[in-house]
């Protein structure tokens, strides 16, 4: 029977910050959890989050509010008492979804615990430090910092071929393993009364085409090319409507270009949605998923509207369409709008069309968490096997030798904060010992003042009536 480790999930973005990266380390930490060993996340501190609810610790380590202009908190990756608690959890290995932050920290606990690291490639980041930073000489230290922060992990993994092959684009010249994302909807398709609960409210008309898309709100989810899709679809007076599930930086312009558009009658946007069983309802209401993305790298989407038996239609060539074959369990379009427009009014034509690829897509593209995690966890076994017996080289990359001294001095105030602790501990106890002798001859003193007072009281009375008898002797006499 495989040995129950410790695994150290680390990410910059986890709930209440919700995308396709947090969504998976959720899932990673309730599998290992549920059916393989033990999971700690660590993760930025988020205003208001509340962690209570899960079967596994998260870590917040301090971090920058950095929401409004970015969409993510700014984690602060120097925590001390991160690697206190990693250390008493008894690590064995650490799993980085982020090459940024959440990399760097890791980079920093792997010193401190001595533990293999792997890090996921979930995101084409090159776009995301296009989007964010300004200038191509700022843009090109950005990713080859990146890279280097890649490099640095003892394995590395990718979502994708596609995930792969842009690591590589940016200059990642090491090895990686294609390791897929799960579902974390079951297969089979929602109850008609979730579906009426999620959907009401909107007017979709039975015998209408529902089209979905869920996801982040940013143009370079290929939301463009649906809206003008749709707005060819409305010219020529073809019946569809159309649901948008998420949030995003992009959110504002992208309704107020629907608007623009006229669209507004028939396309609808219900913010982001946490709970997965309205999620799911979701799929199932719908005819068709659109994704004409050409930036994600895994298209987990695609997978879950699969698991409702919803076909998905996507960019030909693209990350999503891996393993998907166009007619059989998926549709693919060329990447512009005229592409798509000729697609959905070729299928709102033809809704059994629709149904049928769905039915393939829920039999051959369906993955559940379950059996990904299982895969990732047999292969966390190799990755400490391998450290263990010396099988990674020394990194030596051009931060190490930083990070391995703040590793160091991480792991030293750990240990003054832990040798702190155990003094205040003691302290303490003394303190209460103290207060506790305090207390009992307080009480002591106060039985005794009590009986002298009742003494007291007692030989009063007796004076009083001695000095009574007096005075009645006295008066007789005198």
């Amino acid at each position: 029977m495989p040995e129950k480790h410790t695994i150290c999930l680390l990410n910059d973005s986890f709930p209440p910050v919700i995308d396709g990266v947090a969504n998976a380390v959720v899932n990673y930490a309730k599998n290992i959890e549920a059916h393989h060993g033990h999971a700690v996340v660590v993760t930025p501190a988020v205003p208001d989050a509340d962690d209570s609810g899960y079967d596994f610790p998260v870590l917040r380590y301090p971090s920058v509010d950095t929401r409004k202009l970015i969409g993510y908190v700014a984690g602060y990756p120097f925590s001390p008492e991160a690697a206190r608690r990693m250390q008493d959890e008894h690590t064995a290995l650490l799993h980085t979804h982020c090459p940024v932050s959440s990399a760097i920290l890791a980079r920093e606990l792997r010193d401190v615990l001595d533990t293999p690291l792997v890090l996921t490639y979930h995101t084409k980041f090159d776009i995301d430090i296009a989007k964010a930073v300004k200038g191509k000489l700022l843009q090109e230290g950005a990713i080859r910092a990146l890279v280097q922060n890649i490099s640095a992990c003892d394995e590395v993994w990718a979502v994708s071929e596609g995930a792969g092959q842009n690591l590589r684009s940016l200059g990642f010249e090491g090895e990686y393993i294609v390791m897929e994302n799960g579902v974390d909807v079951p297969r089979g398709r929602a109850s008609d009364e979730a579906v009426a609960a999620a959907a009401a409210g909107f007017d979709l008309p039975r015998g209408v085409p529902v089209f979905l898309f869920v996801g982040r709100l940013m143009w370079y989810k290929g939301l463009r090319i649906i809206l003008d899709a749709l707005a060819a679809l409305r010219e020529r007076g073809t019946a569809f409507r159309m649901v948008f599930i998420g949030d995003g930086a992009d959110g504002g312009e992208v309704r107020a270009a629907a608007e623009e558009l006229g669209l507004d009658g028939v396309c609808f946007f219900t913010g982001a949605i946490a709970d997965r069983e309205a999620i799911r309802a979701w799929y199932t209401r719908a005819d068709l998923f659109l994704f004409p993305s050409t930036f994600d790298t895994n298209g987990l989407v695609v997978r879950e509207a699969a698991a409702s038996a919803t076909a998905t239609v996507m960019v030909a060539g693209s990350c999503a369409a891996e393993g998907v074959t166009d007619g059989q369990n998926g549709f693919f379009i060329e990447e512009n709008a005229a592409s798509l427009a000729a697609k959905l009014t070729e299928l709102c034509a033809a809704p059994e069309e629709m149904a049928r690829v769905g039915e393939n897509a829920a039999r051959e593209l369906y993955i559940s968490w379950e059996d990904a995690v299982a895969r990732a966890y047999a292969r966390y076994e190799v990755v400490i096997d391998n450290y263990r017996s010396g099988k990674y080289p020394r990194h030596k990359k051009p931060l190490d030798g930083f990070l391995r001294s703040q590793g160091e001095l991480m792991d030293g105030i750990a240990a003054l904060e832990a040798a702190r602790d155990e003094m205040v501990d003691d302290l303490n106890a003394d303190w209460e010992e103290l207060l506790s002798w305090f207390r009992a001859g307080q009480a002591e003193m106060r039985g005794r003042i009590r009986e002298g007072q009742e003494k007291l009281r007692a030989g009063q009375e007796l004076l009083n009536e001695q000095l009574e008898a007096i005075w009645h002797r006295m008066d007789r006499y005198l």
